[in-house]
């Protein structure tokens, strides 16, 4: 039987690698300004009910990564490499369209948000995937899964520590994402429209780093 105390050790040192592996690409207080323009329009319940999806979506999606993303792949036949091409391209066409998004888009949102199961409908894509967890978040997590001891008790530290920062991930994004609008009256609405398009043009950029990623890492496996 392991010692306990060893056990709590592990379980906290896993958790704080993998909450400094995935919180600064995650990254949802800079993500909270791209979540409020694109859900401009969207009553305030409606962004609740939204921050709340996005985070649960969030957690689900990581939690399935670092536990079984890498026998995903292999089932599918896909490689993490596919997947940061492919999600980069998504990951960079969305910042792109936020950075050249006009400014004198409407601003109020509507008291009667009759159009509540249209926002409800992208909850998952493109609000949780791949704005909120990206291709990036995903791979991330997947090469932490794939360096999970696989022995008892080491194991199930892994598990629960996995499960623990996910879940850490997940109050963080709808912490970020329930204040947008408390964010945004506190700075104001030039200083979030600068927040935006700095926002936006990093996940651009961010997109474009993982899909160089993933061409790289293609073109290195090729015979030479």
């Amino acid at each position: 039987m392991p010692r306990m105390d060893g056990f709590v050790a592990d379980v906290l040192r896993i958790t704080l690698l993998n909450l400094a592996a995935l919180m600064p690409i995650v990254n949802p207080a800079g993500n909270a300004p791209i979540f409020l323009s694109l859900t401009r329009g969207a009553s305030a319940d409606t962004r609740a009910v939204l921050s709340r999806r996005i985070a649960v979506n969030g957690l689900v999606l990581l939690v399935a990564s670092m536990l079984g993303g890498t026998y995903i792949l292999a089932f599918f036949g896909v490689s993490l490499q596919a997947v940061q091409v492919g999600g980069g391209l998504v990951l960079t066409a969305t910042g792109w369209s936020l950075l050249t998004r006009s400014p004198d888009e409407p601003r109020a949102a509507p008291a009667d948000d009759g159009d509540a199961p249209d926002w409800l409908a992208r909850s998952f894509y493109p609000l949780t995937l791949p704005v909120t967890v990206g291709p990036g978040s995903l791979s991330i997590a997947i090469t932490l899964g794939a360096n999970r001891p696989g022995r008892w008790p080491h194991d199930l530290a892994y598990l629960v520590a996995a499960l623990l920062a996910a879940l850490g991930v997940s109050l963080a994004i709808y912490a970020s994402y329930r204040s947008s609008e408390r964010i945004e009256r506190w700075l104001g609405v030039s200083a979030m429209s600068v927040f935006l398009r700095l926002s936006s043009f990093i996940l651009m950029c961010i997109g474009v780093q993982i899909l160089w990623n993933g061409v790289s890492a293609m073109f290195a496996t090729l015979p030479r």
